[in-house]
């Protein structure tokens, strides 16, 4: 399998990575970025080829990942013309349709799209992927090798569900920092010295993440027992209750999803 990166940044990056990581041959990776600084930065550290323009790499890929930003998308595909027109296509730019992918690239059929998460680039994320009807089961191997290279995936048979799923786990890291956030600022008002209220939060949620990773008990039940009765949790979780947090977490889930959806209108008219 060749892969075209159209693209540099910091998702590109994360996957090249994972991929040699996991044996995948550089020689096989080509990178078409217009900065002069990120293409150089993507040779020294990983050793790929890289051009500055699409016109530049070589026609035979096997797969053509799409990691611009979403406002560019509708300009890169259309540059496209019939440039890799047996590839499969993968996106893994947020909010961008496949029908509006389709448009853009000429009725091109086999795409991916995928919602992957900052934590890939430590090959601890997880991502979202939905497939057009037109991508067979070789396809669907290649686009999970190539995100399964910086953490978990997920497919999903409605298009629909990836607006969710980028408000869920897309979004998903900046709600856990802003509760670190939170818990790091209660741990100095407490008195705690700055390092060690910001090694308490982290570590804090280090470990319960991978005792909930763990998959013994749901989180309602690791949290039922942390929580003995009359003791200190159940007094903090009760603050917690009385002000309806959970139920502000949801309405600001939800709130992100619906965002997600405006964006993909947006951007389909471009």
């Amino acid at each position: 399998m060749k892969i075209l990166f159209i693209g540099g940044g910091n998702m590109a990056n994360a996957l090249i990575g994972g991929l040699i990581e996991q044996g995948f041959a550089t020689r096989d990776i080509e990178v078409a970025e217009i900065s002069a600084q990120a293409r150089a930065r993507l040779s020294e550290l990983h050793g790929v080829r890289t051009v500055p323009s699409v016109h530049e790499a070589d026609p035979a890929h096997d797969v053509v990942v799409l990691a611009v930003k979403p406002p560019q998308m509708a300009t890169v595909c259309r540059a496209l013309g019939d440039k890799f027109r047996d590839a499969l296509v993968v996106s893994i730019a947020a909010g961008i349709r496949t029908a509006d992918l389709s448009r853009w690239l000429g009725g091109r059929d086999r795409l991916v799209r995928a919602m992957p998460n900052t934590p890939a680039l430590l090959r601890a994320g997880i991502s979202g992927l939905y497939a057009s009807p037109a991508v067979d089961a070789k396809d669907r191997r290649e686009a999970q090798r190539i995100l399964g290279a910086v953490g978990s995936v997920l497919w999903f048979e409605q298009e629909r569900m990836l607006d969710a799923v980028t408000a869920v786990s897309g979004s998903g890291p900046a709600y856990v920092f802003y509760f670190i956030e939170a818990l790091e600022q209660a741990a100095l008002a407490l008195g705690i010295e700055a390092a060690a209220a910001r090694k308490l939060a982290i570590e804090t949620f280090l470990g319960a993440a991978r005792l909930a990773a763990r998959g013994e008990d749901p989180p309602a039940v690791l949290r039922e027992k942390v929580t003995s009765r009359g003791g200190t949790t159940e007094r903090a979780l009760k603050v917690l209750e009385a002000s309806a947090v959970k139920d502000r977490i949801i309405e600001a889930v939800r709130a992100a999803e619906q965002r997600a959806r405006e964006l993909g209108e947006e951007f389909g008219r471009l």
